[in-house]
């Protein structure tokens, strides 16, 4: 059977659009993730036993299950679950279950990076802060975070291009992303190996693209770090 790679050129609008899908996926599922995150994160560390042990929990089940399982309960279990409680069905939509799914499972993740990031902060800073008349969740906010994020941003940038690679994961609900498209695509002409080079080499593209962004990032923060640091320093005069 011969493998037509010209057909790539042929679909392309699709194939585009199959990466524009992708990104919305990754890019929703990472900003919900965040903002779990932050909240697990912090209640990690926080001093009521409560809110620790719940934010555990989380870290915890999501981290200890598969992400296919995650999905299929979200799209699958869920409705389940919600007609039981109610008394009516509903259909979720494919695209929105798995920005959440993804977004809550990355959230678990997030939490662990967002914890290390806050508590390699010296302690001391926490307590000037609170010094200066601020509470404990306005020093967290304006001055321990916006310091640990420099920290987070090497770990953040690895966990969006694991959750662009996850993303594949969706096509099992029908989410027409990449590898839906390759999937459709293959059927349609009865040979895959050319559609599936070809979405693997959008996806390589995306990757290699955004680490080369945040490994950018991360040298124009630590720059401005050392500049900072050294205006401050004592030069050696030998």
């Amino acid at each position: 059977m011969a493998m037509d790679f010209s057909l790539l050129f042929k679909h392309q609008d699709m194939l585009m659009h199959g990466a524009w899908i992708t990104l919305q996926v990754t890019f929703g599922a990472l900003a919900l993730g965040l903002v779990l995150g932050i909240l697990a994160g912090i209640g990690r560390i926080s001093r009521r036993v409560q809110i620790r042990v719940i934010a555990d929990a989380y870290i915890q089940v999501i981290r200890g299950t598969p992400m296919l399982l995650q999905i299929f309960f979200f799209y699958l279990g869920f409705p389940q679950l919600y007609m039981l409680a109610t008394g009516n069905g509903f259909t979720p939509d494919p695209l929105i279950t798995g920005i959440v799914a993804l977004g809550i499972n990355s959230g678990a993740y997030n939490a662990e990076i967002i914890r290390a990031g806050i508590q390699s902060i010296n302690k001391g800073q926490i307590e000037a802060a609170r010094g200066t008349g601020l509470s404990h969740s306005q020093a967290m906010l304006h001055v321990i975070l916006p310091q640990a994020l420099k920290r987070m941003i090497p770990p953040l940038g690895n966990e969006l291009i694991v959750l662009l690679k996850d993303s594949s994961l969706i096509s099992t609900i029908g989410v027409a992303e990449l590898m839906f498209t390759a999937k459709v695509l293959g059927a349609r002409y009865y040979t895959y190996v050319p559609f599936l080079v070809g979405v693997g080499c959008i996806y390589l593209v995306l990757t290699f693209g955004f680490s080369r962004l945040f490994n950018a990032l991360e040298r124009t923060l630590s720059a401005g770090s050392g500049a900072r640091e050294d205006k401050g320093a004592v030069p050696d005069l030998g």
